[in-house]
């Protein structure tokens, strides 16, 4: 991927240290993080919540890192168009991957990625949780998911919209139709929020999105929330009862977000990257903006992002090829 940006003036931030060569792939030693605009991509388009997420993230840490921080959406194949241009991009900090679960499920979904998730990238830093949840449109006679289910077992499958194939809110669709015995018939979408519009509108009988970008068309009277996918009841929707709540024990699956950086970043810059963000994050006015959009603000070392994402793939893989998942 070709940088957006040229080098600006440098300010004082993060001394990579002393002179000589550096080994392939880092940045000069005497450089300083950052001397000019950062990038975070986002692989899914505008209006989802790991959209709205990156830039309240990006914001902040322009402010506090003094240099732009522009958010690029790079959407498709459940982000894998995205993460494949940040694999290829300079391992130097200046452009980084905002990313959900998807990342840990695609491997299990897509024969060819076109990337290597365990090896292209160097975890920096988890910085959300977020539940998805089961919506249908204001007018909809569905006015629980049990009346979902129950359309769906008396007649045609149900048609339900999510973020793209292979995205946690297609998991969830999945998991509730092999758990409840319902049919259920998955209309994939370029994101949460093309998938939001259509079922606001009436296109799609029922959507299973992030509950941060389902949550204003909610608020607004547009849509009505039917069950939310996470173990306990989110605080953003606290009436809206969870999936297991209304007939399917032991179901759960929430979401998490967080920031890559191609391989061989430099651990100095990856620390840098997390220490200002885990500062941002823990922030009460950030954290205050973040649970009223319906994430669980949370920070992590490099380390157990990374060990997280690794546990994750092998889970989600085993469900994936459980229940015959695959995108091509």
């Amino acid at each position: 991927m070709k940088r957006l940006f040229q080098s600006a003036f440098p300010i004082a931030a993060l001394s990579l240290a002393a002179c000589g060569n550096p080994p392939s792939g880092e940045a000069p030693k005497d450089a300083v993080y950052p001397s000019h605009p950062i990038t975070i991509v986002v692989t899914f388009p505008p209006g989802g919540g790991t959209d709205l997420l990156a830039r309240r993230i990006g914001a902040s840490l322009q402010e506090q890192l003094g240099q732009p921080v522009v958010v690029e959406n790079r959407p498709g194949a459940s982000g894998n168009i995205g993460a494949r241009a940040v694999a290829e991009s300079p391992p130097d900090g200046y452009t980084l991957l905002m990313v959900n679960s998807s990342f840990a499920i695609n491997p299990g979904v897509y024969s060819n990625l076109g990337f290597s998730p365990g090896k292209d990238f160097t975890a920096v830093i988890n910085v959300a949780f977020v539940p998805s949840v089961f919506v249908v449109p204001a007018a909809s006679d569905l006015h629980g998911l049990g009346d979902a289910l129950a359309a769906a077992r008396a007649g045609k499958p149900l048609p339900f919209a999510s973020c793209g194939n292979g995205t946690p809110q297609h998991l969830a669709g999945e998991m509730l139709a092999r758990a409840a015995g319902a049919p259920l018939q998955h209309v994939p979408y370029k994101g949460c929020g093309p998938a939001l519009t259509d079922v606001a509108a009436g296109q799609v009988g029922m959507g299973v999105v992030t509950a941060s970008s389902a949550a204003p068309l909610i608020a607004a009277g547009k849509l009505r929330a039917l069950a939310v996918t996470s173990p306990a009841r989110s605080p953003l929707m606290p009436a809206v009862p969870t999936v297991a709540e209304q007939g399917v024990p032991g179901y759960a699956l929430d979401q998490w977000h967080g920031l890559l950086a191609p391989a061989a970043t430099p651990p100095a810059v990856v620390a840098k990257l997390n220490a200002e963000v885990a500062k941002i994050v823990r922030r009460p006015d950030v954290q205050a903006s973040l649970r009223e959009q319906g994430f669980t603000p949370a920070s992590s070392t490099p380390g157990g992002f990374q060990d997280m994402i690794a546990a994750d793939m092998g889970r989600y893989g085993a469900l994936t090829a459980s229940i015959g998942l695959r995108a091509d």
